[in-house]
Protein backbone atom coordinates (compact mmCIF):
# COMPACT_ATOMS: atom_id res chain seq x y z
CA UNK A 1 0.00 0.00 0.00
CA UNK A 2 2.79 2.45 0.85
CA UNK A 3 4.44 1.83 -2.50
CA UNK A 4 1.21 2.73 -4.24
CA UNK A 5 0.96 5.95 -2.24
CA UNK A 6 4.56 6.79 -3.09
CA UNK A 7 3.89 6.33 -6.80
CA UNK A 8 0.75 8.48 -6.59
CA UNK A 9 2.70 11.25 -4.86
CA UNK A 10 5.46 10.98 -7.43
CA UNK A 11 2.88 11.25 -10.20
CA UNK A 12 1.35 14.39 -8.64
CA UNK A 13 4.74 16.05 -8.31
CA UNK A 14 5.61 15.07 -11.90
CA UNK A 15 2.32 16.46 -13.25
CA UNK A 16 2.96 19.71 -11.41
CA UNK A 17 6.47 19.97 -12.83
CA UNK A 18 5.31 19.33 -16.39
CA UNK A 19 2.44 21.80 -16.05
CA UNK A 20 4.85 24.47 -14.75
CA UNK A 21 7.19 23.79 -17.68
CA UNK A 22 4.33 23.96 -20.20
CA UNK A 23 3.08 27.21 -18.66
CA UNK A 24 6.56 28.73 -18.91
CA UNK A 25 6.83 27.67 -22.53
CA UNK A 26 3.39 29.08 -23.35
CA UNK A 27 4.32 32.35 -21.71
CA UNK A 28 7.61 32.57 -23.60
CA UNK A 29 5.82 32.05 -26.94
CA UNK A 30 3.29 34.79 -26.18
CA UNK A 31 0.33 32.50 -25.50
CA UNK A 32 -0.47 34.12 -22.16
CA UNK A 33 -4.06 32.82 -21.86
CA UNK A 34 -2.98 29.18 -22.17
CA UNK A 35 -0.01 29.81 -19.90
CA UNK A 36 -2.31 31.17 -17.19
CA UNK A 37 -4.55 28.10 -17.35
CA UNK A 38 -1.56 25.77 -17.24
CA UNK A 39 -0.13 27.71 -14.30
CA UNK A 40 -3.44 27.28 -12.44
CA UNK A 41 -3.34 23.54 -13.10
CA UNK A 42 0.29 23.36 -12.00
CA UNK A 43 -0.54 25.16 -8.76
CA UNK A 44 -3.43 22.77 -8.12
CA UNK A 45 -1.20 19.73 -8.66
CA UNK A 46 1.50 21.23 -6.44
CA UNK A 47 -0.91 22.00 -3.61
CA UNK A 48 -2.46 18.53 -3.82
CA UNK A 49 0.96 16.85 -3.86
CA UNK A 50 2.11 18.91 -0.87
CA UNK A 51 -1.02 18.08 1.10
CA UNK A 52 -0.66 14.35 0.50
CA UNK A 53 3.07 14.43 1.18
CA UNK A 54 2.51 16.18 4.52
CA UNK A 55 -0.21 13.68 5.47
CA UNK A 56 2.10 10.82 4.61
CA UNK A 57 4.96 12.33 6.62
CA UNK A 58 2.76 12.81 9.67
CA UNK A 59 1.52 9.22 9.58
CA UNK A 60 4.99 7.72 9.03
CA UNK A 61 6.58 5.88 11.93
CA UNK A 62 8.96 8.05 13.95
CA UNK A 63 11.98 6.01 12.84
CA UNK A 64 11.20 6.76 9.18
CA UNK A 65 11.18 10.53 9.62
CA UNK A 66 14.40 12.37 8.87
Amino acid sequence: MAGNTDSQLTELHTKAAYAHEAAAHGHSTGDHASAQELARKALGYSVEALKHTQEMAQSAPQRMQV
